[in-house]
């Protein structure tokens, strides 16, 4: 289906509290106050997007946006704890500890010469401060099931799009155009996958074909914002269906174009990815520290392999140099799609070439392998390379042990010798040859 009508043309279907099961027993505590405090200051004050969804999906929403027709700087009065952010919109942040309440300003469309509105010369919206009515924000938002707004006057939901509908048909559908609004913004191809990976939703066919049409658009994405966009992707608990969604829509090659290719190729690879995207969901599950270091290691280590292995046939270097070396080529590659920071890429580097180092089992320079700063999560990595059949099992089962081991263990693990007072060389002392006489 197709929204392709402006919203602000109709009325919204109001469906008051008797007939929807958003409880404000679901909403934080924070955003009431927020709603309440608007609402008493007389402005409207809605519940939107993300939040009330998960509430009519009874998937207990943690974050809480707020539209209002107060502007920036009305909310900043009402909250000693406001400050406003952002250059595209500008945005109310209420802080309440460490929770943060975004509370943002009705949007229009913008259609006149003085409105504070720019866009690319491929249509992408680049800064949007125009200010409207909740009639005219409708349209300005992405997907139906993300435009119901609850009303806190008298807990009824506002849903001018068919939201409503398309939740209970679990259906991701982008309001109007589906080509004008991904040129408007490429991440909403993204954002497609991400919902539906979340939700267990189908993606609407007039999407799917725009997103066919449109995806070298992503091109023109800023680097720094998709790696927020990975991080959303990947690390929400859903991995592996996002995954799956981005490669079956030909989206994963555009943001990981050397991994791509490897996955077309690679059977073994794709186990591996597959295995650690598990993992990581797995990890999420159970409120585990999920780093995008790791990931981002697992999506580069068969093109670091690859590279590796041609560097080292033209230079003389050993296998964790070359595997360094080509993991900081293949991310300086990547930056041109996603902006790595250096405090992921530097011990990504480091976890790749200590895999080699895995293999080694005996002798002093072995059993220091444990000591170094990136020995845990190359460890992981080698544990989940054995995990599908790439790394020997016993070895794998090996470093698992001797982590446990007291260090007199340990020396008999890696047949390391212990050293004792009797065992030290001493120096030996030159004797100074005493001055010979001269003859006067």
């Amino acid at each position: 289906m197709n929204n392709s009508g402006n919203p602000q043309q109709k009325a919204p279907r109001i469906i008051p509290r008797a007939e929807h099961n958003v409880s404000r027993d679901e909403i934080s505590k924070n955003a009431l106050k927020v709603l309440y405090r608007l609402h008493s200051a007389g402005y409207q004050a809605f519940l939107v997007g993300g939040g009330v969804r998960d509430a009519i999906l009874d998937l207990h929403p943690k974050d809480f946006d707020i539209a209002t027709d107060a502007t920036p700087d009305e909310v900043r009065a009402l909250f000693h704890n406001c400050r406003l952010i952002g250059r595209r919109f500008r945005l109310a942040h209420v802080r309440f500890g460490r929770e943060v309440i975004e509370v943002a300003t009705f949007r229009a469309a913008s259609d006149r010469d003085h409105d504070d509105h720019v866009r690319d010369e491929a249509g992408r919206i680049v800064r949007d401060n125009v200010y409207g009515t909740i009639e005219e924000d409708v349209w300005r938002r992405d997907f139906t099931c993300n435009a119901l707004y609850y009303n806190i006057a008298d807990f009824s939901i506002w849903d001018y799009a068919g939201g409503m509908r398309d939740i209970e048909q679990r259906r991701i559908v982008l309001i109007g155009d589906p080509d004008k609004r991904l040129r408007e913004d490429p991440v909403r191809m993204l954002r497609a996958v991400r919902f539906a990976a979340k939700l267990g939703f189908s993606i609407d066919p007039a999407l799917q074909k725009a997103i066919g049409q449109d995806l070298l658009l992503l091109v023109s994405v800023p680097a720094a914002r998709l790696f927020d966009e990975f991080l959303k992707l990947f690390q929400a608990g859903f991995a592996e269906k996002t995954f799956d969604l981005l490669r079956e829509f030909k989206l994963f090659g555009e943001l990981f174009p050397a991994t791509a290719q490897e996955l077309d190729e690679d059977a073994e690879f794709r186990d591996f990815v597959r295995a650690a995207l598990r993992n990581t969901d797995r990890r999420v599950a159970q409120n585990l520290s999920v780093t995008p270091m790791f990931l981002l290691g697992v999506f580069l280590w068969a093109p670091a392999k690859r590279l590796a292995a041609m560097t080292r046939e033209k230079e003389q270097m050993s296998e964790p140099q070359a595997l360094s070396l080509a993991a900081y080529e293949l991310s300086a590659q990547q930056q041109r799609r996603i902006a790595l920071p250096r405090r992921f890429t530097i011990p990504m580097r480091e976890m790749l070439a200590l895999q080699p180092r895995f293999t080694q089992t005996t002798g002093k320079r072995a059993m220091k392998l444990l000591d170094h700063r990136r020995f845990r999560a190359a460890y992981d990595f080698m544990a989940l390379l054995a995990e599908v059949g790439q790394f020997d099992r016993e070895t794998a089962d090996f470093w698992s042990k001797v982590q446990n081991q007291s260090p007199d263990e340990r020396a008999e693990s890696f047949q390391v010798r212990k050293s004792t007072q009797g065992d030290k060389r001493r120096r030996r002392r030159r004797r100074r040859r005493p001055n010979q006489a001269t003859n006067s």
